[in-house]
């Protein structure tokens, strides 16, 4: 799951983005309401955490003109500002949610996750399961046939997404921009090579595999 933060206070910045990476999220950064407009459009993202008050283009601007473009990425906005009036402004013009500072960390979690939730139809954000196969965000833990299986982080989000995806091809392209950041670039083969690191903790040891390459298309989690 790949989420952009639009916010200029490096701080907060830095603070949000570190949890959400260790929450299993590649997360983008833009600290300009004009850099974060841009970026809006130029990668699919699965949430935007946004500032109101922003350099350049504020908060409420920005989503107006993404809603206008007929983008549905959830958003929430991130505002020291707690007035009623001000949460409904910022709702009319196309937020989803609105979160006061100062804010827990986990509760910006829980609302990011009941977004991806809402928008993907899934009935459980926290426990993502397929045939002998589940993989529990908040525990950060992954178990086939109710055996412990140890991922590192970026093959916990690689698994994440094609969960989410399950018996739908994905793109190497489509991977790379809901797991990797914003600059990875993407000549290399890491995809490629940490799908088989993926194969080998998931499949090697079981049956039926469950994870497939479709020539020429990219890959799916699927029971053949």
């Amino acid at each position: 799951m790949r989420i952009l933060v639009v916010e200029d206070d490096l701080k907060i910045a830095e603070f949000v983005s570190k949890g959400l990476k260790s929450s299993g999220f590649a997360v983008d950064h833009a600290a300009t309401g004009t850099q974060g407009l841009e970026m809006a459009f130029a990668a699919p993202y699965d949430t935007l955490v946004v500032d109101i008050m922003l350099p350049e283009l504020d908060g409420i601007s920005l989503i107006k003109k993404i809603r206008m473009e007929k983008n549905n990425t959830p958003v929430i906005i991130l505002s020291a500002r707690d007035r009623v009036d001000d949460r409904v402004k910022g709702l009319h013009a196309g937020a989803d949610d609105y979160l006061t500072k100062p804010f827990a960390f986990s509760e910006l979690l829980a609302r990011i996750q009941a977004l991806i939730r809402r928008v993907g139809n899934v009935t459980d954000p926290v426990n993502l399961s397929y045939a002998d196969l589940n993989l529990d965000i908040l525990k950060r833990q992954v178990k086939r046939k109710n055996q412990i299986i140890e991922l590192q982080p970026l093959e916990f989000s690689l698994l994440e997404y094609l969960l989410r995806n399950k018996e739908r091809v994905v793109s190497r392209t489509m991977i790379m921009e809901h797991v990797w950041d914003y600059n990875f670039d993407p000549m290399t083969n890491v995809v490629e090579a940490r799908i088989c690191r993926l194969r080998d903790k998931i499949d090697k040891e079981y049956e039926p595999k469950l994870i497939h390459t479709v020539r020429g298309a990219g890959y799916v989690l699927k029971e053949k």
